[in-house]
């Protein structure tokens, strides 16, 4: 299984805003974005000048790891949002909101996008009551995920929904004490709350 094992606060740093890929970390002063607000390295103070190719970069690798995808996967992912009818930027975000990994963060499981990869990769989450390990699968509408039994004793597992105050998408309906969401309908682009400008995603593969 391919993932990023580095240090993911670097990775807020480089796009000079919170990506809350550490969970509550994030909110709390320990946050070093709180404390070193610029992009890590060396030259990370310096002087940085702006291009067209470099503001979309930029919004393709936020995109990237806020969902955790690798570089050949999100292509590829992109790749299937072109061959599709509609809008290729909003088919690319509609994409990666229905990976099981991040259903499973909107349902509030989970206090990351990691941690929830976490769960699905150990075999905790069903999806239309059949076991599913793989964090990219694309869920449809209809579908039905939910936490399996013994998932549902884990004590990280209550803590988060007690504590994470995390408003479930439309698109998501709720059932079995939050321990099992519905598919309502697959999501729209003003439903997906990730601050990304898919446009210049599109420009940038287009070239």
């Amino acid at each position: 299984m391919a993932r990023y094992t580095g240090p993911v606060c670097r990775l807020c740093r480089r796009e000079k805003m919170k990506l809350f890929l550490k969970g509550a970390k994030c909110d709390s002063p320990k946050c070093p974005l709180e404390q070193r607000p610029y992009p890590p390295g060396e030259h990370g103070r310096g002087r940085i000048r702006e291009s067209e190719y470099m503001l979309q970069l930029r919004e393709k690798q936020k995109a990237r790891r806020i969902y955790g995808v690798l570089e050949k996967q999100f292509r590829n992912m992109f790749a299937e949002a072109d061959r599709q009818a509609g809008i290729t930027g909003e088919n690319l975000m509609r994409m990666l909101e229905l990976r099981l990994d991040n259903v499973v963060f909107r349902s509030g499981w989970g206090a990351s996008r990691s941690q929830c990869r976490q769960f699905v990769r150990h075999g905790h989450v069903n999806v239309n009551g059949k076991r599913v390990t793989i964090p990219s699968y694309q869920v449809r509408k209809g579908d039905i995920v939910e936490l399996r039994e013994k998932a549902r004793a884990f004590i990280v597992v209550a803590h988060n929904v007690d504590t994470i105050d995390r408003q479930s998408p439309p698109w998501l309906e709720r059932a079995g004490e939050g321990m099992s969401v519905t598919v309502r309908d697959l999501p729209l682009r003003e439903h997906i709350d990730v601050p990304v400008r898919e446009s210049l995603i599109v420009e940038l593969y287009s070239k």
